[in-house]
């Protein structure tokens, strides 16, 4: 009866293997509970997915990493807490590492550009994704026989917070995987060293549209984002913290609203003396696959008429369009693909720990 549902938490597992046991071993746990598939089966279709239930159940005392029997327990004696929280919340992560991840899209979306920048995400939850500017990042070399040799690209204010990414070169982007020197000094117009560590333009305006806007002022937002966060992952804790400081120091222009009907018209206001940027990361996936394709031609609408750019990061499957335009995936592979004007640039890790340059020389951004 459920065996959609047991697929979904199957799917999840095989995501968060090698990042939260606790969660790997919850997930296939309960694809394999028909009482707990049953429970979660009777919240609206919308409120099954895994991160939420689990974040419900954390939040409510369930100790985690810890037992499945605590998480089974919990929900199958719930008289309402934990179900009200799933209908009342939502999973508005503020992945504040993608900003290592996205930040070499963002310099090829405003290379050649001399207006300052209006920076808009689309899902932006707190908005803690919108301060590129305010980081400090080092990438380290993976793969081959440098691997390990410590940090090798740097940029940023020494003072300020700092946001690390493993960093693979690709083997379209260059010499190919371990190849630093051709790797990094190759690919997109004078190399992808040039993309992660060239200047952002003055940002001039930095906000968005969300369909739940938080506000990282308040203690409670604050502590369900922290809720969020992956058991075992004690560093996206301390960086979530570090980025609800920038935030309430900046505080950035988040609006309610539907990216689907409301975007162009923010668009077009915060436009005109500045380049708009439009980003999201990990929102898609939560449209509907005909929504979906809508997003998409909105989005290429928008771009074909120069009203701004578009830097996407989603799971390899949600926009296909995307993925489709970069080299072939090995099956199975657990990534989001990184895309400047629907055209793909990188595959990515999820929280923003990985990078790896697949855009050819000459590609997107170039």
């Amino acid at each position: 009866m459920w065996g959609d549902l047991a697929a979904r938490y199957v799917d999840f597992a095989a995501y968060a293997d090698g990042d939260s046991a606790c969660f790997a071993d919850w997930a296939r746990h309960v694809a394999d509970d028909p009482e707990v598939l049953a429970w979660i089966g009777a919240l609206p279709d919308a409120r099954r997915q895994p991160n939420l239930v689990l974040a419900a159940a954390r939040w409510h005392g369930v100790p985690a990493p810890g037992p499945y029997s605590a998480l089974r327990d919990a929900l199958l004696a719930d008289e309402g807490a934990v179900r009200a929280t799933i209908l009342s919340r939502t999973t508005q992560t503020n992945e504040v590492r993608r900003l290592a991840t996205l930040r070499p899209a963002l310099v090829a979306a405003t290379r050649g550009d001399d207006r300052p920048l209006a920076l808009l995400e689309v899902g932006a939850s707190a908005g803690l994704c919108l301060y590129p500017d305010r980081w400090r990042y080092r990438w380290d070399l993976t793969g081959g026989a440098r691997s390990g040799s410590g940090p090798v690209v740097t940029v940023g204010d020494p003072a300020a917070p700092l946001l690390t990414c493993a960093l693979d070169p690709g083997a379209s982007g260059g010499a190919g995987r371990g190849g630093l020197d051709g790797g990094l000094d190759a690919g997109l117009d004078g190399g992808l060293r040039g993309l992660l560590t060239g200047p952002l333009p003055p940002v001039v305006w930095r906000g968005g549209l969300d369909l739940n806007p938080l506000d990282a002022a308040d203690p409670d937002t604050v502590a369900w984002l922290t809720t969020l966060v992956w058991p075992e992952h004690d560093d996206r804790r301390e960086l979530l913290a570090r980025a609800v400081e920038v935030a309430r120091a900046e505080p950035p222009d988040v609006r309610r609203g539907d990216l689907l009907t409301d975007l162009p018209a923010l668009v077009e206001e915060v436009g005109g003396e500045a380049q708009v940027v439009v980003v999201h990361s990990a929102v898609v996936a939560y449209l509907a696959e005909e929504d979906r394709r809508r997003f998409v031609a909105m989005m290429r609408e928008l771009v074909g008429s120069g009203a701004c750019r578009w830097v996407s990061n989603e799971g390899r499957g949600v926009l296909p369009e995307v993925t489709a335009t970069g080299p072939a995936l090995p099956p199975g592979r657990q990534t989001f693909v990184l895309g400047l004007d629907g055209r793909a640039l990188a595959w990515t890790h999820g929280h923003g720990r990985s990078l790896e340059w697949c855009a050819p020389p000459g590609g997107p951004g170039a």
